[in-house]
């Protein structure tokens, strides 16, 4: 008897409500080692992807109640389903379908009538990028594991530099003590969103709301930044009165200190970082603005993907982990993120957050 683990078969989920198409993929995906699951509406799909989550999906566009770009943008905008790539197969054959069917998130098109050798190789290729990019986020994580110990003495030795040893330190060397706890922080903060990260890519991540003032939240952060090297400034324009949101605190301090932290990289020495609040009865805006480089417009959605990266014009990079973290959070809170830039012209970037409703006079 051979107990051997067998590596379970990919399942595929078939999206088509013309049932000869259904048939064929099924029967020609089964005979190749795959787990095929035919539904024959996009309501359906919704449906069963909930349930179990496919490895890869076949989606027909033109189908009644509910289209395929309609199926592809709602599988997008879930969090446990995401990551899941769809390969549209259909009659459709211009140029403006095709573009449409990858603007919602598709990875691939197969025009019909389709050769299934064609489908079963893009259907390969497809599930290869996936357990790749499973792998390479595996290794990540342990990594990151790994790193937590020696962050920690690192942390240590420098409080002892900081607190015990200061007054026999020159003025030079104390400010390199100072950049080199701003280095810690910024790896103990890509640390903290790469485990965020993952936690809330897998929906295990729950929201701890309190009603709090969000300008105060600013203020007391900027209380315990650092001093800035550089002679780099901060400033802050926020209504004096409460505005008050209902949040998880505690990632949303870490939002703003991910964008704090990016505008102080990219803002030159002598430089200025703005950051604002302002507000609707219906939602909070903050806005942290730096004297960067700027970014280009075909980049801004990229950088807030997951290790997306970004070389501006000093050759330098970002792993986009800490933009990522911050778009999970704020989405998280049902608010929105962006960023605003020109190249040469700094970078705005933006988030909202709803306010809670306010109750009518006599409530």
């Amino acid at each position: 008897m051979n107990d051997t683990l067998q590596p379970q078969a990919p399942n595929i989920l078939i999206v088509d409500d013309t049932p000869a198409n259904v048939l064929l993929l099924e029967r020609m995906l089964a005979a190749r080692g795959y787990n095929p699951r035919p539904v024959p509406s996009g309501k359906l799909a919704l449906a069963s992807a909930r349930a179990h989550p496919p490895d890869l999906i076949l989606l027909d566009v033109a189908m009644p109640e509910m289209n395929g770009y309609e199926v592809c943008e709602q599988l997008k905008a879930e969090e446990t389903l995401k990551a899941i790539p769809v390969i549209f197969i259909s009659a459709l054959s211009e140029t403006i379908d095709k573009v449409k069917a990858f603007r919602v998130g598709g990875v691939d098109y197969v025009t019909k009538p389709f050769q299934f050798e064609e489908v079963y190789a893009r259907v390969q290729t497809h599930l290869r990028l996936r357990r790749l990019e499973k792998l390479r986020d595996d290794l990540t994580h342990m990594v990151v594991h790994d790193l937590r110990n020696p962050l920690s003495v690192l942390f240590g030795l420098l409080d002892v530099l900081e607190f015990h040893e200061a007054q026999n330190l020159s003025a030079n060397t104390r400010e390199f003590v100072t950049l080199a706890r701003l280095s810690a922080e910024e790896l103990r903060t890509m640390i903290s969103s790469i485990l965020d990260v993952s936690k809330m890519g897998a929906g295990e991540m729950k929201l701890q709301r309190e009603t709090c003032d969000l300008g105060a939240l600013i203020r007391a952060l900027l209380a315990t930044t650092p001093p800035l090297p550089g002679n780099r400034t901060v400033t802050l324009d926020a209504p004096e009165a409460s505005l008050a949101v209902s949040v998880d605190a505690g990632l949303i301090r870490r939002v703003l200190q991910n964008l704090l932290s990016n505008a102080l990289r990219y803002t030159p020495s002598g430089g200025d970082v703005r950051v604002a609040v302002t507000s609707s009865p219906a939602e909070a805006r903050v806005t942290v603005t730096d004297a960067g480089p700027g970014i280009a417009p075909e980049f801004h959605r990229r950088i807030f993907e997951k290790f997306g990266q970004v070389e501006d014009r000093n050759n330098r990079t970002g792993t986009g982990l800490g933009l990522t973290f911050c778009k999970l959070a704020v989405e998280a809170h049902g608010g929105f993120i962006g960023v605003d830039s020109e190249v040469g012209r700094g970078s705005t970037f933006w988030f909202t957050l709803p306010r809670p409703a306010e109750k009518p006079p006599g409530a």
